[in-house]
């Protein structure tokens, strides 16, 4: 009897923790780190907010966690911007739940310094390494400005996209956008 009870704490414990993982996710993919708030989340995944430290420790270590579960739910995987296709889906993706933490991270610098140092390494691995790749492999100079000039402008017109601001480049398909985007990235990759 006292391990069925046992194990349906564990489980609730379990349920509690990917709950707010998951609430953290969205709200910080919503409206970014700073202004995304313990209680926010503790309402939006319906447990006590308290429940963040006792899971996690912090603030800080939830969101690392959040890119950790982004990572297992293949948002981390290394993205090539010539592919039009895959920029089609990170469009769509970002269209659906928002802008992940790592788009955030490539326009502001996070204050926490462990944070941001585990931004700049997801944006090191998924964007900077295979531009300045393939900018290296096309005999060009400069690889890693190229990389990191790529970044910032593919960064910047995903987020615009939401913003409102562009009427026409937030009313186009990302079937529409996506080639656009990656003839223009790869233009500077490649010659």
């Amino acid at each position: 009897m006292t391990t069925q009870g046992g194990d349906t704490r564990r489980r609730n414990s379990a349920e509690s923790r990917e709950l707010l993982l998951t609430a953290a996710g969205e709200l910080f993919a919503e409206n970014g780190y700073d202004k995304t708030t313990l209680r926010e989340i503790g309402v939006r995944a319906g447990v006590d907010a308290a429940l963040i430290a006792r899971y996690f420790g912090s603030k800080t270590k939830l969101y690392l966690a959040t890119l950790q579960l982004e990572g297992r739910t293949g948002g981390l995987d290394p993205v090539d911007v010539r592919d039009a296709d895959r920029l089609r889906r990170l469009l769509e993706r970002v269209r659906e739940i928002g802008s992940g933490p790592s788009l955030w991270a490539a326009l502001r610098p996070h204050q926490d310094e462990e944070l941001q140092m585990a931004a700049v390494g997801m944006l090191d691995r998924r964007f900077l390494v295979p531009g300045r790749q393939a900018a290296e492999d096309a005999g060009l100079d400069q690889g890693q400005l190229r990389a990191e000039i790529v970044t910032a402008a593919l960064a910047g017109i995903v987020m615009s996209r939401t913003s409102g601001t562009f009427r026409t480049l937030n009313e186009a398909s990302a079937e529409d956008v996506a080639p656009l985007i990656a003839q223009m990235l790869t233009e500077l990759l490649e010659h």
